[in-house]
Order: structure tokens, then sequence, then C-alpha cells
């Protein structure tokens, strides 16, 4: 198979021959239709994260299943699935508590006695495998756990974006922060992850629903897909307009973009009472923190790994509410490219003004 392989941080993608193994007990195997274009990608091909080397990128994707192995019983071939990067091992205490984002997916992966997933063609040498699924790649071969079937209406462009970006976004609204009807909402970033995080916000009822984000494209598509107020972000005093027009701050904000000023933004936003929740890779070793006067007016900060997602469960729901013309994921994705353009797509999103590119493979 094809598939774009990163040899080493701050070096383009190549696109190279890749040989599949065949899958063992618990696996699938997945024909990749669709994989969007993801900052947390970015984040290790530019080095600010650390992985193994070779490997193969890309976590947020859909595709149809090929084969199974011999214990699967949650998929079959033919099914349309959404691939998530949280696998589950299902008997944690991290999965019985219902909380399975946390997993650290000990026995969702192979073995060092077992053969490797991906192999180069050329010399059979490993290539990694990427947040469990490296999906930047015509095939995936990924435990059952990290994927879930979805309805086969749902066009599988749109479906890819649900593994990452709207899964994390409406998993901070609807789990880590819990929106009730009329809470007053900040969204710090108005990517991917942060639009759908607005548009969940709309699903959830929250009365004031405010988009911050210092392009002006962006803050337009948030008002498309519910943003009641937006704030340029990159303004000195972009904390206090939302102080204002809330006459005291929110009741919940939602940094989704993982830089140090966002972070304190979202703090900065805040109520008496009020949660700031962290979705984005913030530089490693940064601290976001409260400071005393936060903590007497019972201000709380919490991070939300993939927004605290459940995703067997979550994705069919947000398929549902695409289907249904709740979830808006047309206005989200940007444009939609070829596996050979995914250098060009990472330098788009390095310049910080698209939105989603999703790579078709048909």
């Amino acid at each position: 198979m094809k598939a774009a392989v990163l040899s080493a941080a701050n070096t383009p993608l190549v696109i190279e021959d890749v040989r599949v193994d065949a899958p063992h007990a618990h696996e699938v195997l997945i024909r990749t239709v669709a994989c969007g274009v993801c900052r947390s990608d970015l984040h290790f091909v530019d080095g600010a994260y650390p992985h193994a080397m070779p490997c193969i990128p890309g976590h947020e994707a859909a595709g149809i299943v090929e084969a199974v192995g011999s214990e699967v019983r949650t998929v079959k071939v033919g099914d349309a699935v959404v691939t998530c990067l949280s696998a589950f091992c299902g008997q944690c205490e991290f999965c019985v508590t219902g909380r399975m984002s946390l997993c650290l997916g000990a026995d969702t992966r192979r073995g060092k006695d077992e053969p490797p997933r991906l192999t180069r063609e050329a010399d059979g040498s490993v290539v990694n495998q990427m947040l469990n699924l490296s999906a930047y790649a015509e095939m995936m071969l990924v435990h059952e756990h990290a994927c879930v079937r979805i309805d086969p209406d749902m066009p599988l462009d749109r479906a890819a974006i649900l593994g990452c970006a709207v899964v994390t976004g409406a998993g901070a609204v609807f789990h880590a922060a819990d929106v009730t009807p009329g809470d007053t909402v900040c969204i710090i970033g108005c990517g991917g992850v942060g639009l759908a995080a607005v548009n969940a916000a709309k699903i959830a009822g929250a009365g004031r629903i405010i988009a911050c984000d210092p392009v002006a494209e962006k803050r337009e598509l948030a008002m498309k897909l519910g943003a009641t107020d937006t704030v340029d972000a990159s303004i000195d005093d972009a904390g206090k307009q939302v102080v204002e027009l809330t006459k005291g701050g929110v009741d919940h904000a939602i940094e989704a973009v993982g830089r140090p000023a966002s972070g304190d933004l979202a703090v900065a936003t805040l109520k008496r009472g009020g949660t700031a929740t962290i979705l984005g890779m913030m530089p490693l070793g940064h601290k976001v923190g409260l400071g005393a006067m936060d903590l007497l007016g019972g201000k709380k900060l919490q991070g939300a790994l993939m927004g605290g997602n459940r995703f067997p469960v979550d994705i069919p729901r947000l398929v549902d509410f695409y289907l249904r013309g709740a979830l808006d994921l047309d206005t989200i994705i940007a444009r939609r490219v070829p596996l050979t353009a995914i250098n060009e797509a990472f330098d788009d999103l390095r310049k910080g003004d698209s939105v989603r590119t999703v790579v078709v493979f048909e």
C-alpha cells in the first residue's frame, strides 16, 4: 500500500510502499477512505512532541472494513467505520469507571514478540504506528477497540473528522464541561476542535457562546455554527471583552488551540465558580494555572484528553446529529486533497488560516 512516512522530525513526509500485516485475533484491517489533517499530527511532524521514527502519522479517519481477526465481534467486513486514537482495553480502572479516554490501551498494541503491523516494502524494516492508527495510508490495521461501526448513509469524508476534532470538541462540551441549557461558554480557538465545540454548545442549549480567534474568517464560521458573539483573541483585552459581554465572565471556557496565551485567556474569561477546560496540546513543560484570587473565587481548571469521550457511544450519536442536520460538519471542512498533497496541507496548518483539510483516498 501507499503511505506517507515520516522518517525524522522537521522533514517532509514521503509517499512510500509499506506492507501491512494480516489482522491478528482482535484486529481489524480497514481501507482508508478519508483522514483529517490535525494539529496534533503537526506537533509530532515538527518535533514538538517525541515519537519513534520512522512512522506514519494520521489519526482522524474513516474507512471500510476489509478483514477482521478471529475474535472480532464489534465490526464485520464491509462495515463503514470511524477510527479513534483513544483505543481502550475495556478492563482497566479507567475503562470500568467510564473514563475510557484515559485508558493507556496496553492490550491494544502488539507485543514485542509479535511481528510488527507495518513494515517497509523495500527492506522489511519496521514502520512505527502513530497513535494506534497511522491513517495517512491506504490501509489501517488497528485493534477493534480503536474503531466503531457507523451508519452507512454517513459520508465518510465528513465522518473522518468525527474521530478527533469533533469527538474532542463535542466531548468537552457534553462530558468534561457538562454544559447545561443556559450556561455561558467561551471557545478559544476556532479550528476544527473549537468549531466543533461551538456547534456542540449550541446543541447543548448554551445561553451565550463566545468564539475567540485572531482570524476573522474563522470567527465568521463560528457564528455560522452557533456562536452568539465573537472576540478577536489577538487583542490585549480579549479576556476583559468577554467578561464585559457576559457581565462577569463565563461558566465554561474551552481552550482548543494548545498555545500558552490561549490557556491564560481561558482562565481570564471565567466568572466566579467557572471552569476552564484545556483541550490543546500545550508545549511540553508549560503550565497553566489559577491565581490565589481565582481559587478563592471557586474557579476550576481541568484537562480533558480527547474531550473525555466515550467514542463507541459518542461517534454514532454524532453521526446521527449530522444526518438529522444538528451537527454541521460541512462548514468545518475547508478542502479535500489527495495523499500526495499532505506536506502542503501541513504547511497550511502551520499558517493557522485554514480550518480542516481532509485527505481523501478515492
